[in-house]
């Protein structure tokens, strides 16, 4: 068994680190929130405060300091650059990897934990996540990690040692480092939710007093109505929901997470005034929950679509994955309780996230280690004959495989002729799918169970390593304001920049400077340009023609590139030498 175990864990940081950390730093950061995070990390360090988050000079209330500091570390490993700004991602990440596999081993068998964390790593969200220098890897691999621990000391029964609840709510603690309250709420809600159905009395949910008739025809619909409406409030009864909270150690909860990430609050609070948790607990939390910021909304159906997306491609199983863990838990075979576990897990970010305001597909990526374990336990069971695919349905799948595979080719051939043109052959990136499922197919049809498994598990890490890197790597080389930012040193030793009407981050972090940013102020621009010959602008070609409307003859076009994926181009201004100043 231990040997097993020993090449499980091989295998699993051989693959995630091949999947995860190539061409990591082979592409420039990508607006907005990559260059955020990475900047704010270099100003942080280079200031020698690890303490208040500034970016672009302004305090930068947007996420703790988890990150932050995590980026920092790198950046003195590694040097200020892109690998260094993803590493802790791509690291925490394969840590999280590992986490779901341990969970599955403890829910299930080290064979579903090994499906689990393989399928893991080919989820599209879950690679965007462990490969880009934001908060989500880190709160991911937190509130899985806690997770972790209560299956541990959870299965058969809770509570269990106090050193574990302990070291549970330590770890979200550190979830409340990475991204807020979140960090604790959310994982708190998953476990909270499992106990109040896990610690239900056996009996049925609607008990009768005595023998009554059969009900009619016509009642047994709203009868089964009542019985699903009973059945949804049973858990919430009061008595037994503050019996379940208090299980919960909620007095042991609180102290630990204040214990953990109260500190760095406190500090903040004190060298700002107030002001950043003041904003952050205000704007990021408060106002995101309850309006739909930055114009991110959506329907009730948003989350759902998105799990789907996000999951890809193991989320073309997912009718097959859902009837499995049903079926089991209808049966009450000795995994019900997992599956359980696994629902509300899913169910409570799904359903609190739905109930807030501002909708993004990020929110919910914590979810992707339980959907990987409700398909590895599919997989695991189908590759033992133990629940068939009939081949019809198993044909209907990788149609849909195939299909997305050819319509992603389509349309990146579309797309790079009207933004990318000389990439000639970017749009292969999808004909990994259709080849993949072709071999899947044949294998299906062979009744080769495993090998189709095992190939399909293949084609989701060849995508996602062929769109993350070879495919990023060659979109970035249309990212030109680095000439742009370059012509700066032409004209000037010292240059000083601004922005009219357009503001990129990734412009400040490889300035490496402050930019500032004029909105609509036109006259203001002009005095900026009148102030000093080393000023400079960086605006686009259309609202250049609103500067020179008035005063052509004092601006003059240094530089002119593309906007990336955008119809404009941006361009760079100087004083024109010789002007008279009077503008």
């Amino acid at each position: 068994m231990l040997r097993q175990i020993v090449g499980h864990h091989l295998l699993i940081i051989t693959l995630s680190s091949a999947v995860l950390v190539s061409y990591l730093g082979n592409s420039r950061l990508w607006d907005r929130d990559e260059p955020r995070n990475a900047g704010c990390a270099a100003e942080m360090l280079a200031r020698g405060d690890w303490v208040v988050p500034v970016f672009n000079g302004e305090l930068r209330t947007a996420k703790p300091v988890l990150l932050y500091w995590l980026i920092m570390s790198a950046y003195a490993v590694f040097g200020l650059n892109e690998f260094a700004a993803r590493f802790p991602s791509a690291l925490l990440g394969i840590g999280t990897v590992l986490a779901t596999y341990h969970i599955g081993k403890r829910l299930f068998n080290p064979q579903v934990g090994l499906w689990s964390a393989l399928l893991l790593t080919t989820s599209l969200m879950f690679n965007v996540a462990s490969r880009a220098a934001t908060p989500d890897a880190s709160l991911l691999f937190f509130s899985t990690l806690a997770l972790l621990v209560f299956a541990h000391v959870s299965f058969p029964r809770f509570p269990a040692r106090p050193s574990m609840i302990v070291l549970m709510y330590g770890l979200m603690g550190l979830g409340v480092l990475a991204k807020g309250p979140v960090g604790v709420v959310l994982p708190m809600a998953v476990i909270g939710m499992f106990l109040l159905i896990d610690r239900l009395p056996s009996a049925q949910t609607l008990k009768e007093s005595g023998p009554r008739p059969e009900p009619r025809s016509v009642e047994l619909p709203l009868l089964r109505l009542v019985e699903f409406a009973a059945m949804l409030v049973r858990p919430f009864a009061p008595l037994h929901f503050l019996k379940t909270l208090w299980v919960m150690w909620p007095l042991t909860a609180i102290g630990t997470v204040l214990a953990v990430s109260l500190p760095w609050y406190a500090w903040v609070q004190y060298r700002t005034d107030g002001q950043w948790v003041r904003e952050f607990l205000l704007v990021e939390n408060i106002r995101r929950a309850a309006t739909p910021m930055e114009n991110h909304h959506g329907t009730p159906l948003f989350y759902p679509v998105a799990l789907l997306v996000g999951f890809f491609p193991a989320s073309v199983f997912i009718g097959a994955t859902l009837t499995n863990a049903v079926c089991a838990i209808r049966k009450r075979d000795a995994w019900s309780q997992a599956y359980i576990f696994l629902f509300c897990w899913v169910g409570v970010f799904v359903f609190i996230f739905t109930l807030a305001q501002t909708k993004l597909p990020s929110y919910v990526t914590p979810t992707h280690p339980a959907l990987a374990l409700l398909a590895g336990s599919f997989f695991y069971q189908w590759t033992r004959g133990e629940f068939e695919l009939s081949r019809w349905r198993g044909r209907i799948v990788m149609t849909c495989l195939a299909a997305v595979g050819i319509g992603l080719a389509v349309a990146v051939y579309f797309v790079g002729q009207r933004f990318l043109p000389g990439e000639r052959w970017l749009w292969t990136v999808g004909l990994t799918l259709p080849i993949g499922a072709a071999i899947c197919l044949v294998c299906i049809e062979f009744q080769r169970r495993t090998a189709a498994a095992a190939v399909f598990v293949t084609t989701g890490m060849v995508f996602c390593a062929t769109v993350f890197g070879y495919g990023a790597t060659r979109v970035d080389r249309y990212q030109e304001v680095d000439r742009l930012l370059a012509a700066r040193n032409l004209r000037t030793d010292h240059p000083r920049l601004a922005s009219y009407r357009c503001l990129e981050p990734s412009w400040v972090f490889y300035c490496n400077q402050r930019i500032h940013e004029f909105g609509g102020d036109s006259r203001g621009v002009l005095q900026f340009l009148r102030a000093d010959a080393d000023n400079l602008v960086i605006t686009t070609d259309r609202h250049l023609a609103e500067l020179q409307a008035e005063h052509s003859r004092d601006i003059q076009v240094l530089a002119e590139v593309p906007y990336f994926m955008k119809k404009d181009r941006l361009v760079l201004l100087g004083r024109r030498k010789g002007s008279g100043l009077d503008f």
